[in-house]
């Protein structure tokens, strides 16, 4: 019901003919390139766009010919990590979220959940195995926080409908857990509900368990969620986290928040449509 309003038909303006915005991941600072293509993706994916609109197919189309070698992405190279793998695993994230039709993203896919499997081996994480693993697979040792330490958004995108169920529920557990949250999406620990229901906190806080919903098996391990959620709803049946969560991003779906019930109707889409995931997992 968003997908027609300003917000996402701005952004598809300014996609480029070969289906990129600018730059892939590092935002060029021009007001020529407001936005990149990962944030693009994300404010449309959130719209409701799929791989069945136009301009998520000419992404895809681009992003897999970067994966494969036919075309490179323009941001510059950073020299701290393993620059190769982590541009293989953002774009294999980005396809997969939209179509799982792409083999060279699957096998990307294929590769992380091997690399996860031998890490969780026992049911409980083990460090030296995630190092072994993945300088097996990948002929390197893991460089730069985001390849060292894999619960980051890239890699736990990634990982779902990839692992067995042992495995998935042990990872499920290491990152509710983490001290510091899932890298580029909530830097608490999981488990611990936000103080403020109203704010940027609580709207990331949700963007976290947004993305852990994706698992076969959260359901038992998320209910604390949403039990939380159920019992912040408002009397009259909607939920409301205030002005404050206006980030351009989660929030607004709609044109504008300038009447209450205008936010509260996002609100409440968003937290309705998470709550109806975690009761349907399987």
């Amino acid at each position: 019901m968003h997908k027609d309003t300003r917000w996402p038909q701005q952004i598809i303006s300014m996609q480029e003919k070969d289906g990129k915005w600018g730059f892939f991941h590092t935002p060029s600072g021009s007001s020529r390139r407001p936005i990149t293509t990962e944030q693009a993706l994300w404010r449309l994916e959130r719209r409701g766009y799929t791989i069945e609109d136009i301009c998520i197919q000419k992404a895809c189309s681009y992003m897999n010919n970067c994966l494969v070698g036919r075309a490179e992405i323009p941001d510059r190279r950073e020299k701290l990590l393993d620059w190769e793998i982590f541009v293989s695993l953002m774009l294999a994230v980005w396809i997969r979220r939209f179509s799982d039709g792409y083999p060279a993203a699957n096998k990307v896919a294929g590769q992380w959940a091997a690399v996860i499997s031998s890490a969780f081996q026992g049911g409980v994480y083990h460090h030296k195995e995630y190092i072994s693993a993945y300088q097996d697979i990948f002929g390197v040792k893991p460089m730069g926080r985001r390849l060292i330490d894999f619960t980051c958004f890239y890699q736990i995108s990634l990982l779902v409908n990839c692992l067995d169920r042992r495995t998935e529920e042990a990872l499920m557990d290491y990152v509710l857990d983490k001290e510091d949250g899932i890298y580029y999406i909530y830097s608490e620990r999981i488990l611990f509900l936000p103080k403020v229901f109203e704010s940027r906190q609580a709207s990331r806080y949700l963007a976290a368990v947004e993305l852990l919903s994706k698992y076969r098996y959260a359901a038992d391990k998320l209910q604390f969620v949403a039990d939380w959620l159920n019992g912040l709803k408002k009397e009259n049946g909607k939920w409301d986290m205030g002005k404050s969560v206006n980030d351009k991003v989660y929030f607004p779906l709609s044109n504008d928040w300038r009447k209450q019930e205008t936010r509260e109707a996002d609100c409440t889409e968003r937290i309705s449509s998470l709550l109806s995931v975690l009761s349907g997992i399987q």
